[in-house]
């Protein structure tokens, strides 16, 4: 394989031609299938069908309005979770292009792995897991795969979007024992200790790439850190002394997008060499062969893995729990609790089609999940109109 250690980073090189996927490529046409049998797409892939079928649903569109660290309303430039999730698929999609696997279910995989996030980010799942933990808990990744294969309601043949198996294992990144038992094939992994493709692999190390360096640009922006305080970190520094060396008047908005940038081209490079290597040392010559290893073959290398865990800190420590950042999150997670509770203890309150969802299930836990069903489906935006409307003496209940 070609090694990609010199990327562009500012023009010059021609893109890599296209190559036959690898044999331990996912191919859409020895898919292990859809849950609802259906024709072959005739002008696309089964994989490019399942991309399609994720950007026209519902809950992609809702993206837009939900939180990825700043909750929607405090400014427009701030990532959101669909920006977040296009900023993943094109990262994952040059790396599954250079190491020859399927660009379409990458994408795809990447596009939908946010579909069942909560508003407020992280402090709305936390709100609402401690509200369902009598009724078997909730977990994003888990509900991202119920929006695919049950809540989306667009097709008159099946429930969900349908979509492959491939593209359904790679949306469900992990999965506790108890829980896989019920899911069936999807969940065998999480009982046998294997691996899911390599496409799904890229979309997950790709995730965590893509939102560590977006929270860089967007704590800046916010006034939470300082350049000063990143020049502390490691993966910062490095690029911020060639970009201050080359530009030394740049201003801070732009020297700080071009220390970004050689950050996830960095990170990037290092992804497909450290994965390509391993490909090469272990020979591995298909999908089975990924599958049944005991570790991801995509990762990082050492160094690199080192320098990523001490960024994390200092997000952790400098934005994540920023007392503002708090602040919204307790906040936010009474918003997502009062409503949990006025639904469960009166189902009127609920519009007619989650309310007819709520009355299907007759056990208690039945009707938790679909009041969580609804709530989690909520933007930023809606969850905060509907506690005002339910709460707010002054505000009608049809604003």
């Amino acid at each position: 394989m070609t090694s990609p250690a010199a990327w562009p980073t500012g023009g010059g090189h021609e893109p890599a031609p296209m190559a036959p996927p690898a044999p331990y490529a996912c191919a859409p046409g020895r898919s292990r299938g859809r849950r609802f049998p259906e024709p072959s797409p005739r002008y696309r892939s089964e994989y490019q069908r399942d991309r399609d079928r994720i950007v026209h649903s519902n809950a992609f569109r809702r993206l837009e309005y939900k939180t990825q660290v700043f909750v929607n309303h405090e400014g427009d430039m701030f990532r959101t979770r669909l920006t977040h999730s296009l900023e993943v698929a094109q990262i994952a999609r040059s790396a599954a292009r250079a190491l020859h696997v399927d660009e379409d279910l990458t994408e795809a995989i990447c596009l939908a792995h946010d579909l069942g996030h909560t508003p407020f980010g992280h402090a709305g799942q936390s709100a609402l897991d401690r509200c369902m933990s009598e009724y078997g808990g909730f977990e994003h990744n888990l509900q991202s795969l119920r929006v695919v294969d049950r809540l989306e309601e667009r097709y008159a043949e099946f429930p969900g979007l349908n979509l492959t198996f491939e593209a359904r294992e790679g949306i469900l990144k992990h999965c506790s024992r108890e829980r896989a038992t019920k899911l069936g094939d999807i969940g065998r992994r999480f009982l046998e200790g294997t691996q899911p493709s390599l496409e799904a692999q890229l979309a997950n190390v790709c995730d965590e790439l893509a939102y560590h360096h977006h929270d860089i640009d967007d704590g800046v922006r916010a006034g939470l850190i300082q350049v000063a305080d990143l020049r502390r970190v490691a993966a910062f520094e490095r690029p911020y002394v060639e970009v201050t060396q080359r530009w030394p008047d740049l201003d801070e908005r732009r020297t700080v997008y071009e220390v970004i940038r050689r950050m996830i081209d960095h990170a990037v490079s290092d992804l497909v060499e450290t994965t390509s290597h391993e490909l090469a040392r272990l020979e591995i010559s298909s999908l089975s062969a990924v599958r049944e290893l005991e570790r991801p073959l995509a990762r990082f290398s050492e160094p690199l893995r080192r320098e990523h865990a001490e960024l994390k800190r200092f997000l952790h420590a400098r934005v994540y729990r920023h007392h503002r950042v708090h602040r919204m999150a307790v906040k936010s997670g009474q918003v997502i609790e009062r409503l949990f509770a006025a639904f469960m203890s009166d189902d009127r309150l609920l519009p007619p089609q989650p309310r007819r969802r709520v009355r299907e299930g007759e056990a208690s836990r039945a009707r938790a999940r679909a009041v969580a069903d609804y709530i989690a489906g909520m933007t930023d935006r809606f969850a905060i109109a509907e506690h005002r409307r339910l709460f707010d003496p002054g505000a009608s209940g049809y604003e």
